[in-house]
């Protein structure tokens, strides 16, 4: 999985920038019946759990994420939400509790890209094979029977530099290869440069990716599609 250590310090500023619209992704994760117990595949630093804690102050909440750094910035941010728990974890070695209504991952471990009218196709922060496999083996293991997988809907990745809030300068470099792509991430101040990250990203065909996920039990279910953010798939 991708560990975004170096970046931490500056996620929140970066995706709160115009990288992601969080109150929007919500939107679309309620627009379904979200069912009691929800789950979210890569949480990072909290802010989409921190959104959806505000709404749904019933639902039993948890979320995971590989990179410690990230984690202690989401255990602060969602610190007075008594139904949200946290724990950091390798979503190939998935231990929780209990199974879940709804499992979701925007941008996390899993997500879809679509461009135009292509089919989408399935990108990983796994970067093997047999990981992913063992990976969506155990997500499937968390999801109750009937239950949701929302995985988020991304445009196609590409090159580019731009200003965020506080007059920083992000930019990304996309290199591809055979199985996918690296992702080069950065930030400047002036010419200082204050963070860089690169992370290794495997791609699926949409075929490949329902071949993988049908071997456990998930199915592609176009009824749960929440508008253009999320592809829904059921557990059987």
């Amino acid at each position: 999985m991708g560990d975004y250590t170096n970046m931490s310090d500056y996620y929140d500023v970066i995706m709160t920038s115009g990288y992601y619209d969080y109150p929007q992704i919500v939107d679309q994760l309620l627009k379904g019946q979200t069912g009691q117990r929800v789950l979210e595949i890569g949480c990072g630093t909290g802010l989409i759990l921190e959104e959806l804690a505000k709404r749904q102050s019933q639902a039993v909440i948890s979320g995971i994420d590989l990179t410690e750094a990230m984690l202690k910035i989401a255990q602060e941010r969602l610190k007075s939400y008594n139904n949200v728990s946290l724990s950091q974890q390798n979503v190939c070695y998935l231990n929780l509790p209990q199974q879940h209504d709804l499992a979701f991952s925007y941008g996390g471990v899993w997500y879809f890209v679509i461009d135009g009218d292509k089919e989408p196709f399935m990108v990983s922060h796994i970067p093997d094979h047999q990981a992913n496999c063992q990976g969506l083996e155990r997500v499937a293991q968390y999801i109750a029977s009937g239950g949701t997988l929302l995985l988020g809907i991304q445009g196609p990745h590409h090159d580019y530099a731009k200003p965020i809030s506080n007059g920083m300068v992000y930019s990304q470099k996309i290199e591809p290869h055979a199985d996918g792509f690296t992702k080069h991430y950065f930030l400047n101040d002036g010419e200082q440069r204050l963070m860089a990250q690169t992370i290794q990203y495997r791609t699926y065909s949409f075929e490949q990716a329902m071949d993988m996920m049908g071997a456990y039990g998930i199915a592609y279910a176009p009824q749960e599609n929440r508008g253009n953010l999320f592809l829904g798939f059921k557990k059987a």
